[in-house]
């Protein structure tokens, strides 16, 4: 087996003149029969590093992969491709998984995609040992370390798994979040030499990384939407009522918008999972039960609209914008109240006390993030222990804000921390600074304080922003579990002695993330969008974004011409090339 197959594959079936950077090396392992780790960021084709194995192999590469609804994706996408893939999962029924098991055994499939709970049957593993099983891919590997911030037990039979079955596969890891510690335990569990680790770093050339603290968030996404109303996004919320709230909002401002989380039932969730996919909705709202490994290539925005508990959780899931490779934006909105939430979800857990600690400091790294004045994608890859120079995008980067002396108003927050002797949180102290005369306030007599309504002329929400930023900046501190009370710091306390002086960046405006799309674009997108429908395939099964902007500068109008659009096989050719070069000839006339 050599790369000159793996290159003709790549291009006949998958429609790629050139591997990506990482994919040389990994099928250059696989082909030398080597058990291999691949660690490569989401976008950078690790999917490829088994499906091309599989189609020249002689016999099945079994596809382990965590989620049954991105199974289907996967299948469907693979078979309109033109590759025999097929799936079993809890989805099928017993007689529906003999049929496949017969099929197999017939070598009418090259690939075959199960859930890690699935082989834990007995049953299935038997099933299993009767197929000729080449190569065992596992996908999200990180999964199989107690170390990784997405941990599942299912995962830890696989190392008997392998020895189970009669023919002894070889194994491909690959995941596209690892430390050097997980990656580690993920060698030895799976019995991979340190040699075979193919690590291409885990910087996104495409991802714009954005902070932005201490807003009005809702204001904030309302104005993102707006200016990029044709583009889809994921926002992630840390709540299911988070989620709820702000679908409710999206969907009063005439937004198409769909949510999910686990307090849905599962018909509700899948019809909605399919209506984003298929480009029905442009926005879903989501707990991190939604997206892990989701394939939908034209994803264009992430935005967090709450703090998640860890920096690879975080990024795993930002990295679900453009994974076609083209420019996209990752956007956290970070208040300092958020982190409580994360605080109250690790409290309640049932983790022991050391996963407990390592907990809480994963959200510490969380806040540094959100807090560094530094370049924000050098911080992701320090944390994964890679050395980069600043990347010259992020909104650090290219912060060029101007920043307002706060520092008035701001010893005016401080002093009212200290005449309500730190036993309140910042509800309260933006009340007593606003002048509110609600009964707490009366009944506790707070409104005879000599700091009660000298912030009158402001906004309560406005004021509780500017808390937000004292606390995010390290003039103030919230301590406390789940009802934390305001401290004044240190350095709060020489701004309260003149001796510092607070400045403040103005507030970070939405911006729109690609320039206005042109008129071929916007046909050829419908046309994709009506195939899809009559087909039932989400539309980026169909071609992605990318291969549809790459139409729009070659303009193809002969077959010859149309393979060289990227992502274009002999098989997408055959289905689709005509209809898509017709409306080419027509705009073009």
């Amino acid at each position: 087996m050599d790369l000159a197959a793996a290159q003709g594959v790549l291009k006949t079936t998958f429609g790629y003149d050139d591997f990506r950077p990482g994919q040389r090396a990994v099928l250059t392992h696989v082909f030398a029969g080597d058990n291999t780790l691949a660690i490569m960021p989401t976008g950078g084709g690790k999917s490829l590093c088994y499906q091309i194995p599989a189609l020249l192999f002689d016999g099945i590469t079994v596809v382990v992969s965590p989620l049954i609804s991105l199974m289907k994706d996967q299948v469907d996408a693979l078979n309109d491709g033109g590759v025999p893939a097929t799936y079993i999962n809890s989805s099928l029924d017993w007689p529906a998984i003999q049929d496949r098991l017969a099929a197999l055994h017939r070598g009418d499939y090259k690939l075959l995609y199960v859930a890690p709970e699935r082989l834990e049957s007995t049953a299935f593993l038997q099933a299993l040992g009767q197929l000729p099983v080449d190569l065992l891919a596992v996908d999200e590997a990180h999964c199989i370390s107690q170390w990784g911030h997405d941990f599942r037990p299912s995962y830890l039979a696989l190392s008997t798994v392998i020895q189970q079955l009669p023919t002894h596969p070889q194994v491909l890891a690959l995941t596209a979040t690892a430390t050097e510690q997980v990656a580690t335990d993920i060698c030895q569990q799976l019995g991979i030499a340190a040699d075979n680790e193919v690590n291409t770093g885990f910087e996104r050339n495409n991802l714009n990384l954005t902070v932005v603290k201490n807003q009005d968030t809702d204001r904030y996404v309302l104005d993102y939407l707006h200016v990029n109303a044709d583009a889809d996004g994921i926002i992630y919320a840390s709540t299911r009522k988070e989620v709820d709230r702000l679908t409710a909002l999206l969907s009063k401002r005439k937004i198409k918008v769909a949510k999910y989380h686990a307090g849905l039932t599962d018909e509700v969730r899948r019809q909605n999972q399919e209506d984003f996919l298929y480009d029905r909705v442009q926005v879903m709202v989501a707990t991190n039960a939604f997206g892990m490994g989701i394939d939908k290539s034209n994803v264009r925005f992430v935005i967090h609209a709450q703090v998640p508990g860890t920096l690879e959780a975080y990024y795993q899931e930002a990295g679900r914008a453009g994974r076609d490779g083209l420019p996209s934006e990752a956007i956290l909105l970070y208040r300092a109240q958020d982190l409580q939430i994360q605080h109250f979800f690790i409290d309640q857990s049932e983790m022991d006390e050391v996963h407990k600690q390592r907990a809480y400091q994963k959200l510490q790294v969380m806040s540094q993030y959100a807090n560094t004045q530094g370049c924000l994608q050098q911080f992701i890859l320090a944390y994964f222990g890679e050395q980069s120079q600043p990347c010259g995008r992020c909104s650090n980067c290219q912060d060029d804000r101007e920043a307002q002396d706060v520092t008035t108003d701001t010893q005016k927050v401080l002093s009212c921390v200290i005449r309500l002797r730190s036993r309140y949180g910042k509800g309260i102290v933006a009340q007593v600074l606003t002048g509110a005369k609600n009964k707490r306030i009366l009944d506790q007599q707070l409104d005879q304080l000599p700091t009660y309504g000298i912030m009158k002329n402001q906004r309560q929400k406005s004021v509780g922003e500017l808390i937000d930023f004292l606390t995010a900046t390290g003039y103030l501190q919230s301590v406390g579990g789940q009802y934390p009370t305001l401290q004044v710091t240190q350095l709060g306390i020489r701004v309260l002695k003149g001796e510092q002086t607070v400045y403040r960046k103005m507030a970070r405006q939405a911006q729109r993330l690609t320039p206005e799309d042109d008129a071929m674009f916007d046909q050829l997108r419908t046309l994709r969008r009506d195939l899809a429908e009559q087909q039932h395939l989400p539309p980026f099964v169909i071609f992605s974004d990318r291969a549809l902007h790459d139409m729009c500068t070659i303009l193809p109008q002969t077959a010859p011409e149309f393979l060289t659009v990227r992502g274009v096989g002999q098989s997408k050719l055959e289905k689709y090339g005509e209809a898509f070069m017709a409306v080419i000839r027509e705009i073009n006339h």
